[in-house]
């Protein structure tokens, strides 16, 4: 299924944490920080301003973005998902 997000918002996979330190230490569920990368699946039609018009979105789908640790709604569809406003995108990775 396909969610296709309104406005300003952005559809986005969080990428699988790290479960293994640089040295090969293996790490508990308990210890594994909350991944902050993502990928986006989908944009909406842009933030909308007070004349009516609509900024277009700085992400594309497919960027591998940075987000903010509690931004957004998480939501099950398939796969957890992440609705974000653009806002908290902090940036796009390389």
């Amino acid at each position: 299924m396909k969610i296709v997000p309104l406005g300003a918002n952005v559809v986005i996979r969080r990428l699988p944490v790290e479960e293994q330190t640089a040295g090969g230490i293996a790490l508990p569920p308990t210890a594994q920080k909350r991944p902050r990368q993502g990928r986006v699946l989908s944009v909406g039609d842009g933030r909308l301003l007070p004349d009516g018009s609509r900024v277009p979105h700085q992400v594309k789908e497919g960027d591998r973005v940075l987000i903010d640790d509690y931004a957004g709604a998480e939501v099950m569809v398939d796969d957890q998902i992440l609705v974000v406003d653009e806002k908290d995108i902090l940036a796009i990775l390389p």
